[in-house]
């Protein structure tokens, strides 16, 4: 049975063709909404939406590109109705050291992580602020918190989803747009298949995160961890002292995530 408190409502899910958005689009089908698949993969948009029924619609999105944001939002619209969610879930990770990077894949990373997350929640804000209603949901990463080497640029824009997701909160005060931020740990995607967890955090599936997601849309929490312990050790690494924090990220093996 469809949960009453979403059933209906219209979100829409970028890079949700695969790993944890195939998973929180999956979810909220299933929790009565009506889902907007959004990637770059065309192919993959259209399977996605045959796969989960009537109630979602694939629709291609770069959302580096401002006007393919937008226009992918309007689709939602045109097709559902107002827009009640914007899940920025589209992310790219290129794991390395920063002195080997190419100027492509830090490109890459900051154009789809930072600049496209920018993007949708902004143009998110202006919709939902004008209709007196919303909740953006931006996930971001344990890196946001703990930064761990060989993953610099990927820590650095999950950084700063982080930062703009806490400042839009103090922005939206007052009115009934919510925002959450997702800080996820190691999940089991394609994605981190090559992970090292640290210790003392549990390797989870992509459900976890999409069950978080549903929980945080029916309550309004405004940051959520998955699993809960990835807060406990972020929020502990970032009081230490940094030479204190770095010898305790060697010990729980933070340093070797991104090997």
């Amino acid at each position: 049975m469809a949960n009453t408190e979403l059933d209906g409502r219209v979100v829409a899910v970028t890079g949700s063709a695969r790993g944890i958005g195939l998973a929180v689009a999956t979810s909220c089908v299933a929790a009565g909404m009506r889902v907007v698949i959004g990637d770059l993969d065309a192919r993959a948009v259209d399977d996605v939406a045959k796969q989960l029924g009537p109630n979602a619609v694939g629709v291609v999105v770069d959302v580096s590109d401002e006007d393919s944001f937008a226009s992918f939002l309007d689709a939602a619209e045109d097709h559902f109705g107002s827009l009640d969610v914007l899940i920025n879930n589209a992310g790219v990770l290129r794991m390395g050291p920063l002195a080997e990077a190419t100027a492509d894949d830090v490109r890459l990373q900051l154009d789809v992580n930072v600049r496209g997350v920018v993007t949708g929640t902004r143009l998110a804000m202006q919709r939902f602020i004008a209709r007196g209603e919303g909740h953006i949901v931006n996930m971001a990463s344990s890196a946001s918190m703990v930064a761990a080497p060989n993953g610099a640029v990927y820590s650095a824009s999950k950084h700063a989803v982080l930062g703009l997701t806490r400042a839009v909160r103090g922005e939206l005060r007052g009115t009934a747009v919510r925002t959450t931020i997702v800080m996820p740990g190691v999940i089991r995607t394609e994605m981190t298949q090559e992970f090292a967890p640290a210790l003392g955090v549990r390797v989870v599936d992509p459900e976890a995160v999409a069950e978080a997601i549903l929980s945080a849309l029916r309550k309004g929490t405004p940051e959520v961890y998955v699993p809960k312990e990835v807060g406990l050790q972020g929020r502990l690494f970032t009081v230490l002292p940094a030479r204190a924090s770095d010898a305790m990220k060697r010990l729980a093996r933070v340093d070797r995530v991104m090997h």
